[in-house]
C-alpha cells in the first residue's frame, strides 16, 4: 500500500475506533445522565464534525481539524447511545403496574417456544385496560402462558392454536424485567433490553373467569408464520422429537426446540455453532450461497457480461444470506451478521479496496450505529471473527480456487477448520469453555451440516420426506458425537480470566486470524495458556469467602475455604422437569467461572423444593466427596452414589483454619417426623479471627427457640442467612438479638408469589441496626475479610433493575 494510501487507511481506523470508544464510554455506565444530556452531546458532537469539516479545508490547521473530528465521532457515540437508552428505559412497565390484573389487546410478536410448562412468546401491546380504565403498557412484552396452580388460582392450559401474527385479547400480570444477576453470569436483564422488551409476565386465565379471546388469526409477521408452519411441518414428518428439533432449530431458528441433553452433547463436542442460527452460521451460510451463485453466474456468458461474477456472488450471497436470516427469526446475532456482509459487499460494490481490517471496522460502525448494545454480546465479537476469516480465505479477485462440488467441499471444509481453531481463544474468554475432542467432532460434522444435512433440511420445505433423510443425518451425527464426548476430558472449563490474561487470549485470537506466517500464529498457543490456567484467588489459611448466591426463590450458599469447598443448598427447579434448575443454570457456571473443579461437601439443609432443586445437575457434573442432609431414607438424592451423612446437632470438623458445627436438628427430631422445615440442618461457621456466618434453612419460630435455649449468646455470628427467606414463620426478636448479626441475608425471589421477605420481618431487622441484603436488590452477594459486597453494586449498569435514570 502506497504512503498516502496507509495515511487513509489509519484516519479511516483511528476514526472507527473514536465511535465504538465512545459506545464502549456509553455502555459502562452505571446510571444515564439527567435529560438532555445525551442531546446536549449530540449537538455538540455535530457542531464539532462541522467545525472539523471546515478546518480541513485549510492545510494549516488539517490536524486540528482531524483531532476534532475524532472528538466529535466520540461525542456522536456517546450521546446517540444514551439517548437511546433513555428512550428505551422511558417505555418500561410503570411500577403502579405491576402484579395489577390487565386486559391486553395486541399481536403475538414472535415464533411461540413450548416448554413442559406451558408456552413463551413476545407480544405486541396496541390496548390495555385495568380496572376498565385505559393504561399505557411498553409497546413489547415477553409472556409466558402457563398451567397449574398459581397465587391461589388454577390457571388454564396454553391454548393449543396461540400462532405468530395472531391478533390475542389477553389476562395479564406483568412486571418489569429482572433477572438473577451473579459474577460472570448470564445477564438477562441486558437481554431484554438490547430486543426492547419493556415488561415480562403471564396470561392469567383463570378457571370459571372471561377467557383470552382470539380476535383475529393473521394480521402481522408474515414470516414467523412461516417459520411455525415449517416447524409443525417438521414434527409431523419426523417422528423422534430430540431429532425434530434439532432439524427445526436449522431451519426456522428455534433452538428451543433442541432436547437440553443434545445442547449440552453439542456445547462438549464443540460444534454447537453448527446448530444454533449465530453469526457464524450465517456467514457460512453466505459464503457457501456466494460461491454457488458464482459457479452458476459463470456458466451463463449473458450474466457475467452483465456483471461480474465476483460481484454477482457477492450479491447472490448477501441476498441469500439475509433471506435465510429472516426465515430462522431475525436474531440479533444474524442481523449484525448480516450489517457486516452487507457493508464489506458495499464497499467492495464501490471499488473501496480497503484492507480486511478497515472493512471490519467499517462494519462495526454501522453494526454499532443500529445496536450499541451489540458491543457487549459474545455473538458480535465472534461474528467479527468469522467474517475476517473467510475473508482471508478468500483467494484474489475473489474466485474460488477451484471448480467443481470436491473444490467447493475442500475450500468450505478448510474455511470451518480455520473458523474452528481461530475461534477456540475467544471460547474460552466468552464461554470459559473450549472443547478438546472439537476438532474431531468439526472434521465430520462440518461436510455432514453444513453441506448435507443443513441443505436438505431447508429442501424439505419443498418436499417434506427429505426432513426424513435429513434426521438420518442428525441421528448419525448425534450417535459418533456421543462417543467422542465419552472421551475423558472431552471438555476444558477455565475459570474467568484476570484482565491482563484476557487481552493474551484476544492477542492469541488476532495471531490465529490475521495472515502471518506460521511461524508467528504458533505465538498464540502459548499466550491462550493464561486463559487455560489463569491463577484462582482463594482465602489465606484461617479465612473464609461466602458468597451467596442469586438464584431466585430459593437458597444456594458457597462457603470457600483455602483448599475445601461447601456448598449449602443448591437453589430451585424452575418450572417442570426439564425446563432447567438452578444447579444447571446458575450454579454450574458460577463455580466454573471460579475455577471449582470439585465441591468438598455438599450441605441440603432440607427437602424442599427451593433448597434441594439443582442438587441433581450439581452431583452429575461435578464430584461431590460428601452429602449432608436431612432428606428420608429413600430420598432419590441419596441414591446417587455420593456418601452420606443425617445432619445432627453436634458434627463438627475443621477445613484449613476455619471450624464448622451443626446446631440443627437435633437426633431426636427425626423421630418426631415434623414438618421438612423443622429439620433444616442449621449451620455456623467460623474462621481463626471469629467471624463467623450462620446458615439457617427454613427454621422456624420453635427451632428458634431451641437454638436459643441450647446455645444462646454461641449463636452471635457477623453473618446469618435468614431463615425461611424472610417469613413471619421465623426471625423472632429473641433470635435476631441473640444472633446480633451485622448482615442478614434475604435469598428469595423479584415480587415473590410467597411474599419473601415479609416487610414487618425485613423492619424487625432494620430497627435493630442489621443490615439487610437482599437478592433481589442485592443480586449475588459476597463476604470475604469481614467486607460485603452486592454484584448489582458492583456490575450496576442503566439497563439494570433498580439502576437510577437519568430523568
Amino acid at each position: 500500500m502506497s504512503a498516502t494510501g496507509l495515511h487513509a487507511g489509519w484516519r479511516i481506523g483511528t476514526a472507527g475506533a473514536a465511535w465504538l470508544a465512545g459506545t464502549a464510554l456509553q455502555l459502562q455506565q452505571p446510571a444515564l445522565w439527567p435529560w438532555p444530556a445525551y442531546p446536549a452531546v449530540c449537538a455538540a458532537g455535530l457542531a464539532m464534525l462541522l467545525a472539523a469539516l471546515a478546518l480541513q479545508r485549510r492545510r494549516p490547521t488539517a490536524s486540528l481539524g482531524w483531532l476534532l473530528g475524532l472528538a466529535a465521532l466520540f461525542a456522536l457515540a456517546l450521546g446517540s447511545a444514551g439517548w437511546r437508552a433513555e428512550q428505551r428505559l422511558a417505555q418500561r412497565l410503570a411500577p403502579r403496574l405491576e402484579g395489577v390484573d390487565l386486559w391486553v389487546t395486541g399481536v403475538v410478536a414472535s415464533l411461540p417456544q413450548q416448554g413442559p410448562s406451558g408456552l413463551r412468546f413476545n407480544f405486541e401491546v396496541e390496548a390495555a385496560e385495568a380496572s376498565g380504565l385505559a393504561v399505557r403498557l411498553p409497546p413489547l412484552l415477553a409472556l409466558g402462558w402457563y398451567a397449574g396452580y398459581d397465587d391461589s388460582a388454577w390457571l388454564d392450559e396454553p391454548r393449543a392454536d396461540l400462532r405468530a401474527g395472531q391478533r390475542w385479547r389477553l389476562p395479564l400480570r406483568l412486571k418489569r424485567p429482572h433477572g438473577v444477576l451473579n459474577p460472570q453470569g448470564y445477564d438477562a436483564e441486558l437481554s431484554w433490553f438490547e430486543q426492547g422488551i419493556g415488561a415480562t409476565g403471564q396470561v392469567r386465565e383463570l378457571r370459571g373467569a372471561p377467557a383470552a379471546a382470539l380476535l383475529a388469526d393473521a394480521v402481522a409477521y408474515p414470516v414467523d408464520r412461516l417459520r411455525g408452519a415449517l416447524r409443525d411441518a417438521i414434527y409431523r414428518q419426523v417422528p423422534d422429537v430430540r431429532t425434530a428439533g434439532v432439524l427445526a432449530a436449522l431451519v426456522v431458528g428455534d433452538q428451543n426446540a433442541i432436547d437440553r441433553s443434545d445442547w449440552d452433547l453439542f456445547r462438549q463436542t464443540g460444534i454447537a455453532h453448527l446448530v444454533s442460527i449465530s453469526g457464524v452460521h450465517v456467514t457460512m451460510f453466505a459464503w457457501i450461497a456466494g460461491t454457488l451463485v458464482g459457479w452458476a453466474w459463470r456458466r451463463h456468458p449473458g450474466c457475467v457480461l452483465a456483471l461480474p461474477a465476483p460481484q454477482a456472488a457477492r450479491w447472490g450471497g448477501l441476498l441469500l444470506a439475509a433471506a435465510y436470516a429472516l426465515l430462522a427469526g431475525w436474531g440479533v446475532p444474524a442481523q449484525r451478521t448480516v450489517l457486516m456482509l452487507a457493508a464489506t459487499v458495499l464497499m467492495r460494490a464501490a471499488g473501496l479496496r480497503w484492507p480486511w481490517l478497515l472493512v471490519l471496522m467499517a462494519a462495526a460502525v454501522a453494526v454499532t450505529a443500529l445496536d450499541p448494545w451489540a458491543l457487549l454480546q459474545a455473538g458480535f465479537w465472534l461474528s467479527f471473527a468469522a467474517v475476517a476469516m473467510l475473508m482471508l480465505s478468500e483467494p484474489a479477485g475473489g474466485r474460488a480456487p477451484g471448480a467443481g462440488w470436491r473444490a467447493l467441499a475442500g475450500g468450505h471444509l478448510r474455511a470451518q477448520v480455520v473458523a474452528t481453531l481461530g475461534l477456540a481463544p475467544l471460547s474460552l474468554v466468552f464461554f470459559g469453555q473450549l472443547s478438546l475432542v472439537g476438532f474431531a467432532a468439526n472434521l465430520v460434522a462440518i461436510p455432514l451440516v453444513t453441506l448435507l444435512v443443513t441443505p436438505l433440511a431447508l429442501l424439505g420445505a419443498l418436499w417434506a420426506p427429505l426432513w426424513t433423510v435429513a434426521g438420518w443425518g442428525v441421528q448419525a451425527l448425534v450417535a459418533l458425537l456421543a462417543q467422542l464426548a465419552a472421551w475423558p476430558l472431552a471438555m476444558w472449563s477455565a475459570a474467568a480470566a484476570p484482565g491482563w490474561a484476557v487481552g493474551c487470549g484476544l492477542l492469541a485470537a488476532m495471531l490465529a486470524v490475521m495472515p502471518l506466517p506460521w511461524t508467528l500464529r504458533w505465538l498464540a498457543l502459548p499466550l491462550a495458556l493464561p486463559l487455560l490456567l489463569p491463577p484462582l484467588p482463594r482465602p489465606a489459611d484461617g479465612q473464609f469467602e461466602l458468597l451467596a448466591a442469586d438464584v431466585g426463590q430459593g437458597t444456594a450458599v458457597l462457603v470457600r475455604t483455602r483448599a475445601h469447598l461447601l456448598v449449602y443448598d443448591s437453589g430451585p427447579q424452575y418450572g417442570r422437569a426439564g425446563e432447567g434448575d438452578a444447579g444447571q443454570r446458575v450454579l454450574l457456571p458460577l463455580l466454573r467461572a471460579r475455577g471449582e473443579t470439585r465441591i468438598d461437601r455438599l450441605v441440603l439443609s432440607h427437602r424442599d423444593a427451593d433448597h434441594v432443586g439443582g442438587a441433581a445437575a450439581l452431583m452429575a457434573a461435578l464430584p461431590v466427596a460428601t452429602l449432608f442432609s436431612s432428606l428420608e431414607p429413600g430420598h432419590a438424592l441419596r441414591s446417587v452414589g455420593v456418601p452420606h451423612s443425617r445432619c445432627e446437632a453436634g458434627q463438627r470438623w475443621s477445613w484449613d483454619g476455619v471450624a464448622f458445627e451443626l446446631l440443627h436438628p437435633l437426633a431426636d427430631d427425626y423421630a418426631r417426623a415434623p414438618r421438612p422445615n423443622a429439620l433444616s440442618c442449621v449451620l455456623r461457621v467460623v474462621d481463626a479471627q471469629g467471624r463467623s456466618a450462620l446458615l439457617t434453612g427454613d427454621i422456624e419460630a420453635a427451632q428458634e427457640a431451641g437454638l436459643l435455649l441450647r446455645h444462646g449468646d454461641g449463636l452471635r455470628s457477623n453473618v446469618l442467612l435468614v431463615p425461611h427467606h424472610g417469613s413471619r414463620t421465623s426471625s423472632t426478636g429473641r433470635f435476631i438479638d441473640a444472633v446480633a448479626p451485622e448482615v442478614a441475608v434475604v435469598q428469595s425471589g423479584y415480587r415473590s408469589r410467597y411474599g419473601h421477605p415479609a416487610p414487618d420481618i425485613v423492619r424487625r431487622y432494620l430497627q435493630r441496626g442489621v443490615v439487610v441484603a437482599r437478592s433481589d436488590d442485592c443480586g449475588a452477594w459476597r463476604w470475604s475479610d469481614g467486607v460485603g459486597e452486592c454484584t448489582r453494586t458492583l456490575a450496576r449498569r442503566y439497563w439494570h433493575a433498580g439502576a437510577a435514570s437519568g430523568r
